[in-house]
């Protein structure tokens, strides 16, 4: 573990490492096609993150025009509607907010109030403005500020949504941690000068051996200790 003095400013991914989304995913999917069985829910499952996944890379990329979650996951839930037979028009409706009401891990509301009580904490999302809010709002996490990607018209990990956070803090790079359960969403802050924190979630995206964070923590109680202690 790397030491680190002198951080200013906490910012937090938010899906996957505050929330876990497959889990609030594969629950409205279960709502919304009640006689699938498990295999058929993970099956829909994928479905909906490849679709996510693929079109996001596509914008990257610059083969499709941007366009935020909101949208996106209108897709998806259509996609899995369509593969699923379900057409009531109120069902697929509610499954595309599906990501409005994903749970927390069981450590994410206490240990961001912590941390939240000693240090400015921003919340860095690719999910859109009015999907953050109201899952902000689900999940009773508690800001300073929450941004969104959607601002820059980008999704991480692209340079111009850590420079909206940097911009935000006020300070240098070297004084900003990033925190997040994804070493590509970490390798992507670290590439714009920020401080790196790896938080272990069963759904993240683990470092390699070749990774350098600062902090490796297994949840959000190590991350307070090892920021507040030495």
């Amino acid at each position: 573990m790397v030491d680190t003095p002198g951080i200013d400013v906490i910012v937090f991914d938010v899906l996957g490492t505050l929330v876990d989304e497959p889990s609030g995913l594969r629950a409205a999917i279960g709502e919304a096609v009640p006689a699938s069985d498990d295999q058929t829910v993970e099956g829909l499952l994928s479905l909906w993150q490849q679709h996510v996944e693929r079109e996001q890379r596509h914008i990257a990329e610059g083969r499709r025009s941007y366009a935020n979650t909101q949208v996106i996951d209108a897709e998806a839930a259509q996609h899995v509607a369509d593969r699923a037979g379900v057409t009531d028009s109120e069902t697929v409706a509610r499954l595309s907010t599906a990501a409005h009401r994903l749970p927390p891990w069981h450590d994410s509301v206490a240990g961001l109030d912590r941390l939240a009580r000693r240090f400015p904490v921003l919340g860095l999302s690719n999910a859109s403005r009015t999907a953050l809010l109201r899952l902000n709002a689900h999940a009773g996490l508690r800001w300073h500020q929450a941004l969104s990607a959607e601002s820059v018209r980008a999704y991480k990990p692209a340079p111009e949504v850590y420079r909206l956070a940097l911009d935000t803090a006020g300070c240098p790079p070297d004084r900003v941690l990033m925190v997040a359960a994804h070493a590509w969403d970490l390798r992507g802050a670290q590439a714009s000068g920020m401080r790196t924190a790896y938080v272990h979630r069963p759904v993240g995206d683990p470092p390699t051996d070749d990774d350098t964070f600062d902090l490796r923590c297994g949840g959000l109680d190590d991350l307070f200790t090892a920021l507040t202690t030495g």
